[in-house]
C-alpha cells in the first residue's frame, strides 16, 4: 500500500489551521497546471527546498515550474518551531569522525552560509517576516551541561565560531524561568522565523525571478528519460532536468528516496496571548530546544503566545495533540496548566538513518534533496542553492552533499514503519527514565 500522507490529517489544497496559517501573509491561491507545459526545469514540492531552488534557477535564466500538492509552504516548512541553527544536524565531532576534518569543516561552513541566506534573503526580497536572534539549548543532567560546555569551546577553537554562551544552573535559570534545568547555552548567531511567512517570502521571490508555481497540482506519475515527463491530474510538464524537493511528503514518487528518507509526524501548541506571564517564560525572545531525544522547542510569537512544539508519531493519523503536547509543556512550565490553548496541528517532517540530510541523483538529470532531520530552515533553503548550482553544471556541492552516508532504512518499505516505532519507543522510555 502505498503511504500517502498528504490526504491523511488534511484538506485538499488548503492550509492546516495553526497559528502559523492564521497570522500567514497574503499569498495566492495560485492555478493549477492545466494541459502540456515545458521547462528547463521542473521542481516537485513548494516548500524551503523547492522554492529556493526555483529563485535561484530563475536568477539564472532558466525557465522553473514548481508543481505543488496543496499550497505553498503547506508542508514542514509552513509548520515548523522557525528554528535557524548553527552546523548540520549533526555536530562537527560526529562529523569528523564520518567524513573527516576537511570536509567537516567545508559542511561547517555551508551551514555558516545556510544562516546567513536566511536573513539575507529576508532582507534582500523585502519578506513579509523578521529573524529574530538566538536558540538556547537547555540541558536536563549535569553530564549534558559538560558536553555542552565542552562542545562550545571546541567550536570556538577548532571552527573560531564565538557566539555559543554556556550557561550554569544559574544562568539557565535566568532565561528559562522554570527552575527544571541543569545548565546549557545560548547560541547568538541562530535565531528563529515565522516558517510559513519565509516560505511566501521564498515563493514571492522566485515568482518575481520568473518562476511559474502550480499549486492543487499533486504529482501522479514521473516518466524519466532524456527529457522527463512529470504528470498531474491536470496535465504534464516536459523538461530538461527535474528536482524532487517533496521531503516527508514524497510517498511513492521516487522509491530510491523513499528507502533512505523516512517521514515522522511532530506536533505543536500556541497558547493564548501571555501578556506579562510570558516572563514566566522566557526573558529574552530566544528559541529554546532541550536534550530530550524527542525533543522540546518553544518560542514566544511575536505577539507573545507560548509556541511549544513536542511529542512523535509515525503512522498516518495525528494522536491527540493537545494531550500529546501539554504534558511536555507542563513538565517545563507547570504554572500554565490553566492556560488556554488557541492552536494544535501537527505536520510531518522526515529524518534519515544517520540524520545526514539525504542528496541524491536519481537520475542524471533527476535530483533529490530531503530528509533534514529536524534542521531543516536553513539547510534546505542553502539546498535549494546547491541543486541549482548542480543543474547549472557546478555539482562539486552536492556531490559533497551526497557523498554522506545515508543508508537504506531496514526493513524496506513495509517493515521500516514497525521497526522505526521500536526504536523511537526503547529512546523515549530512555528519556522519561532520565537515563
Amino acid at each position: 500500500m502505498r503511504l500517502n500522507l498528504l490526504h491523511a490529517n488534511d484538506r485538499a489544497g488548503d492550509y492546516p489551521p495553526s497559528y502559523y496559517a492564521a497570522t500567514r501573509a497574503e499569498f495566492g491561491p495560485l492555478p493549477p497546471l492545466q494541459g502540456e507545459a515545458r521547462a528547463d526545469v521542473c521542481i516537485v514540492g513548494a516548500g524551503y527546498t523547492g522554492l529556493s531552488a526555483a529563485l535561484h534557477l530563475a536568477g539564472r535564466g532558466l525557465s522553473v515550474i514548481v508543481l505543488e500538492a496543496h499550497r505553498v509552504g503547506f508542508g514542514a516548512s509552513g509548520r515548523n518551531g522557525g528554528q535557524v541553527g548553527s552546523g548540520q544536524r549533526l555536530d562537527q565531532e560526529a562529523l569528523e569522525a564520518t567524513v573527516g576534518r576537511e570536509d567537516a569543516r567545508r559542511l561547517w561552513d555551508f551551514a555558516q552560509e545556510a544562516k546567513d541566506m536566511v536573513r539575507g534573503l529576508i532582507t534582500a526580497h523585502g519578506m513579509p517576516v523578521r529573524f529574530h536572534p538566538g536558540i538556547a539549548h537547555a540541558c536536563w543532567s549535569a553530564g549534558e551541561v559538560r558536553d555542552a560546555h565542552a562542545y562550545a569551546e571546541k567550536l570556538r577553537r577548532d571552527y573560531g565560531y564565538d557566539q555559543v554562551e554556556p550557561l550554569t544552573r544559574e544562568g539557565i535559570g535566568r532565561l528559562i524561568p522554570s527552575g527544571v534545568f541543569a545548565g546549557g547555552e545560548v547560541d547568538r548567531g541562530a535565531g528563529h522565523v515565522h516558517p510559513l511567512n519565509y516560505a511566501i517570502g521564498l515563493a514571492r521571490a522566485a515568482r518575481a525571478a520568473g518562476a511559474v508555481i502550480h499549486e492543487r497540482s499533486e504529482v501522479t506519475g514521473i516518466l524519466h528519460g532524456a527529457k522527463s515527463v512529470v504528470t498531474t491530474a491536470g496535465g504534464r510538464v516536459i523538461c530538461d532536468h527535474l528536482i524532487l524537493a517533496c521531503n516527508g511528503y514524497l510517498g511513492g514518487l521516487e522509491p530510491q528516496v523513499a528507502a533512505r528518507v523516512m517521514p515522522i509526524n511532530n506536533f505543536i501548541l500556541a497558547t493564548e496571548p501571555l501578556g506579562e506571564r510570558a516572563g514566566e517564560v522566557l526573558a529574552e525572545p530566544v528559541a529554546v530546544a532541550d536534550t530530550k531525544f524527542v525533543v522540546n522547542y518553544w518560542r514566544l510569537s511575536e505577539d507573545n503566545r507560548l509556541l511549544f512544539g513536542g511529542g512523535e508519531s509515525y503512522g498516518y493519523r495525528f494522536p491527540d495533540i493537545i494531550k500529546t503536547v501539554r504534558k511536555p509543556m507542563l513538565e517545563i512550565y507547570p504554572g500554565l496548566k490553566d492556560v488556554k490553548i488557541d492552536h494544535a496541528w501537527g505536520g510531518t517532517l522526515a529524518i534519515t538513518m544517520t540524520r545526514n540530510p539525504c542528496f541524491l541523483r536519481v537520475a542524471p538529470n533527476v535530483l533529490s534533496a530531503s530528509g533534514y532531520s529536524g534542521h531543516g530552515v536553513a539547510l534546505a533553503t542553502l539546498a535549494g542553492r546547491i541543486l541549482a548550482e548542480a543543474v547549472a553544471g557546478q555539482a562539486e556541492r552536492f556531490d559533497l552533499m551526497a557523498r554522506l552516508p545515508t543508508p537504506r532504512f531496514p526493513g524496506g518499505a513495509v517493515l521500516r514503519w514497525p521497526m522505526l516505532v521500536l526504536a523511537m519507543t526503547w529512546y523515549s522510555m530512555r528519556d522519561r527514565l532520565g537515563l
